[in-house]
């Protein structure tokens, strides 16, 4: 079993540092970056799922908190809003790690992989969306809906994981009404929150390689960097053709995870 970065072959640290800074990147635009970062640390030899789940957080959170810092800087979100949403996405994403534990992931794939085929639909077929800020609610609805939100997809990460930070921007586009910029602005703060949500779960239990999650977390930081700045120079339009391809992506990942399931039940 490792213990640390020191513990790994050259070749296996490299592959570490490049999903990285990969994940960080495509986090920092649209969220998804898991898919590329969870299943290279599942890859490393001796590292048990628990470990890698952890480890995989402790990077994750390096990239968010990079990127969310970016974005503020450049385009300057509305903490008012993003604030409260990720203070109760925090809670929710504790709450979900602790039901992980208990209940199996395969029974809530096949609805996860549905919902992201309307989403995909739904934003492939609607090209104007998301391309200015047009809130749908003000004043209370505004920010209860902002919390239901975070609580939801929180919930989310913490008992699943994968294309949370999709789900949060879409969300913040769809049923809120900002521009794909914005949205992944404050996305990327709530993002934030929810992996210390579930870290917070793990933390106890003695799950984080605190070695390998340092290299995880500096790769992911550099890619969070690059990724929140391309955002911004690119504008809500590169944003969306991302999210796009992140979400096809997810939607083959799992659809396939499910399959693999049926036929093994079978």
């Amino acid at each position: 079993m490792i213990s640390g970065f020191q513990d790994l072959q050259l070749v296996t640290l490299l592959l570490v540092v490049v999903a990285g800074f990969g994940a960080g990147w495509v986090d920092a635009v649209v969220g998804g970056g898991g898919l590329i970062q969870l299943p290279v640390m599942l890859m490393v030899p001796g590292i048990t799922p628990v470990q890698a789940l952890a480890t995989n957080k402790m990077g994750s959170i390096f990239g968010t908190a990079t990127s969310a810092v970016t974005y503020y800087r450049r385009v300057g979100p509305d903490l008012k809003t993003a604030v409260p949403m990720a203070l109760v996405a925090l809670g929710g994403s504790f709450g979900g790690a602790v039901l992980a534990a208990h209940l199996p992931q395969s029974v809530f794939k096949p609805i996860i992989v549905l919902a992201l085929i309307a989403v995909a639909l739904f934003t492939a077929f609607r090209p104007n969306v998301g391309e200015l800020t047009t809130l749908r609610h003000t004043g209370h609805r505004h920010y209860v809906l902002a919390g239901m939100i975070g609580g939801a997809i929180g919930f989310y990460d913490g008992l699943i994981g994968p294309g949370t930070g999709s789900f949060l921007v879409i969300a913040l586009v769809t049923l809120m009404g900002y521009a794909f910029l914005e949205a992944s602005a404050k996305a990327k703060i709530v993002n934030m929150a929810t992996n210390a949500g579930a870290l917070l779960f793990f933390l106890p239990h003695g799950s984080l390689l605190w070695g390998v999650g340092l290299v995880l977390g500096l790769a992911n930081m550099a890619g969070g960097y690059l990724g929140a700045r391309t955002a911004v120079r690119q504008g809500s339009r590169f944003i969306r053709v991302v999210f796009l391809v992140v979400v096809a992506v997810l939607i083959l990942k799992l659809g396939y995870d499910v399959w693999n399931e049926n036929i093994r039940a079978a």
